[in-house]
């Protein structure tokens, strides 16, 4: 059971690659850390694992088959700036109802509280937001998660919060977790095993 970027390869126009020949895979169960300075392709790579991108060469496996793109994706990112991941003119409570999320001892541990539901994304801090696109990502299809620094703009109380939640989840249901992140001490905290993104090609 695993998730699997296989010689993949992809660039942002005809004469500039980001990586090529890449390969990862993260089983459930496992917690991966992806390393590397900005620019070098790791939010790509996030991309392309989950659905949001397509690779220019090389495919994305899930369990040895295509990855799906239709139903609830067990594959889901959460990004590093929240405000671009949900509409804006919904209220938080149709954006989890969307997701098909009512786990409310989740919402607990991440902290959101019960009037937060019906509010809109700009009604809320950065760190209320994430907390959400946490939860959403955390829906009972989910069977791997795609962490895109998505604490890196927080406060450290908050931070801890959702990683302790996070890491809590994923070794309760058996989830593979891919952090993509240039922390290093974080990393090094969390992850089974780390994996450093090429730097040049």
């Amino acid at each position: 059971m695993s998730l699997e970027a296989r010689n993949t390869s992809y660039r942002y126009d005809r004469n500039t690659w980001v990586f090529q020949q890449l390969n990862i895979q993260i089983q459930q169960g496992e917690v991966i850390g992806l390393w590397g300075p900005s620019g070098c392709g790791k939010t790509s790579l996030g991309r392309i694992l989950a659905g949001y991108a397509e690779p220019v060469a090389g495919h994305v496996f899930l369990d040895g088959k295509p990855l799906p793109h239709t139903g609830a994706c067990p594959v889901q990112l959460v990004f590093q700036h929240p405000e671009k991941a949900v509409n804006p003119r919904w209220r938080m409570r149709r954006v989890l109802q969307e997701a098909a999320v009512q786990d409310e001892p989740l919402f607990e541990a991440l902290g959101i509280q019960a009037n937060w539901l019906d509010r809109r994304p700009s009604e809320l801090s950065g760190g209320e937001l994430q907390r959400f696109c946490v939860a959403r990502a955390l829906g009972s299809a989910t069977r791997y998660v795609i962490a895109d620094e998505m604490t890196t703009m927080l406060d450290a109380i908050t931070q801890a919060q959702i990683w302790h939640t996070v890491m809590d989840v994923a070794r309760q249901r058996n989830l593979g977790l891919l952090i993509i992140s240039h922390d290093r001490e974080l990393l090094n905290r969390l992850c089974d095993r780390i994996t450093v993104m090429p730097t040049s090609l």
